[in-house]
């Protein structure tokens, strides 16, 4: 039997899609606004308009408006209920409240996110080897609850960084995160980089979404 292929939008170009066989993969060269199908999607759309500090750096805030991502986010999801697949984001993205989906609890566990048939969750990528907790809400479309794999819920435990602990104590390197010393010329990249179990995860919902999707009903529970 061969292998289903999926369409993995917004990417790196280099990351951990390309090449990757039954992989479509649009990095930065590629609108992935335009897709048009017909295979299943990975949706990692732009987040930085929709997080904590979508308005810009807090030295100088309001630069930016509040979910002005170019049509990234809208035509991420219209691929994904058209074509079946998932969307990754981060958790408590305003993205959401935006396009009337309900918010998943952190606790876990797969609900409905809206009445197009779509579930969404909350997890943390730590669990499956990023160097951070990066707690993400996806939501999945076209695809049946009972197929829908049950993720590792909750918390992924508290990282903090070692040089800060050192040099400051627990209080600051509690409020700027692991992340935050992370440098170097690739510190965006690594920061957003998926980590391959996840990536497999994802590859595994697009996998299953409904020949037709866009023709399912939508239902509360299987």
């Amino acid at each position: 039997m061969s292998m289903r292929t999926v369409a993995a939008l917004y990417v790196q170009s280099d990351g951990c899609y390309a090449g990757l066989a039954g992989v479509d993969a649009w990095g930065i060269e590629r609108d992935a606004r335009t897709y048009a199908g017909p295979h299943p999607v990975i949706a990692h759309p732009p987040c930085e308009r929709w997080g904590r500090y979508w308005h810009g750096s807090p030295r100088k805030p309001h630069q930016y408006q509040k979910g002005d991502d170019g049509g990234c986010f809208a035509a991420a999801l219209a691929s994904v209920r058209r074509w079946g697949g998932v969307i990754e984001h981060p958790a408590y993205s305003n993205a959401w409240s935006a396009f009337d989906l309900l918010a998943p609890p952190s606790s876990g566990g797969w609900v409905v996110a809206d009445w197009d048939g779509g579930w969404t969750c909350h997890v943390e990528q730590g669990h499956y080897g990023h160097m951070a907790r990066k707690a993400t809400w996806l939501y999945a479309a076209g695809v049946h609850l009972s197929d829908l794999p049950s993720l590792r819920w909750g918390s992924s435990g508290q990282r903090l960084p070692a040089v800060a602990l050192e040099r400051y104590g627990y209080e600051k390197a509690r409020r700027t995160g692991v992340m935050a010393y992370v440098g170097g010329k690739d510190k965006s990249k690594i920061r957003a980089a998926t980590p391959i179990p996840f990536r497999d995860l994802l590859l595994s919902i697009a996998r299953s979404a409904l020949t037709s999707p866009a023709a399912a009903p939508a239902t509360a529970a299987e």
